[in-house]
């Protein structure tokens, strides 16, 4: 029987992941790695695969899988291969009025191939709170709050190097409020505030995040989920924008 191809999945290892301030994060990623590869080599590939990760662990980053996806073509004699790295990182963020600082986690990931046209896809997980504009208006007082989550996959241009932290400023504005790992109760006060005077629903929020995308010089195309775990009803809102879409328009 003939396979398409072969490979490992769910593979954890620790990796180390550059800061853009010139740090790196140690973090445990989940990998996903193929390949499409003569039929007399696939019973020898699994030690191929962990020991070529075992080298480019210690720096990992988006750019850096055409190397080592090559590396896997070319050692296992591969017609073309596959990667998918999921990863938490860690930023630290100060609180709005009390500047106390605490760990936020956001959930990453890269993904690389070497079919046709090499792809290098970046995706940031960002949460943020979405205050509803139909239930302000209709409301004496008050209005159904809930987080939400967006996320972001881009295809930097020409495989140029973005940072993650730029790609998690360009959503955490997008939302009727950010959020925060650690809040106290003048910190609490504010977010309710701000969140209550910025209404938006899960359109206004993919809205606003395209058009940061939109703008960002090294971003060639991206993708753009938004899902709003509602408050009062047993099911979530989303809204989804591709801009292949956008530019067809």
């Amino acid at each position: 029987m003939k396979l398409d191809a072969v490979g490992i999945n769910n593979f954890t290892c620790p990796v180390s992941i550059r800061e853009k301030n010139g740090s790196r994060q140690q973090t445990v990623a989940t990998i996903s790695l193929q390949a499409k590869m003569p039929r007399r080599l696939r019973e020898s590939c699994v030690w191929v695969f962990t020991d070529i990760l075992a080298r480019y662990r210690r720096d990992m980053h988006a750019t850096v899988f055409p190397r080592l996806l090559g590396d896997v073509c070319r050692q296992l004699q591969a017609e073309q291969a596959g990667m998918e790295m999921r990863f938490p990182y860690f930023l630290t963020k100060k609180a709005p009025v009390t500047q106390t600082s605490s760990l936020m986690e956001y959930q990453c990931a890269f993904q690389g191939s070497t079919e046709g046209k090499q792809r290098l896809l970046l995706s940031v997980e960002v949460p943020v709170t979405t205050l509803c504009p139909c239930s302000k208006e209709i409301s004496e007082a008050g209005a159904h709050n809930q987080r939400a989550e967006v996320r972001l996959t881009v295809e930097p241009k020409n495989n140029k190097f973005i940072w993650l932290e730029d790609l998690i400023e360009l959503i955490e504005g997008c939302g009727s409020c950010q959020l925060f790992a650690l809040l106290k109760r003048p910190d609490e006060k504010f977010v309710t505030e701000a969140a209550y005077k910025n209404p938006m629903f899960v359109e206004d929020v993919v809205r606003m995040a395209a058009q940061n995308a939109l703008a960002h010089p090294d971003i060639d195309w991206f993708s753009i989920g938004v899902e709003s775990f509602e408050s009062i009803h047993k099911h979530s809102a989303y809204a989804y924008v591709d801009s292949n879409d956008l530019k067809q328009r």
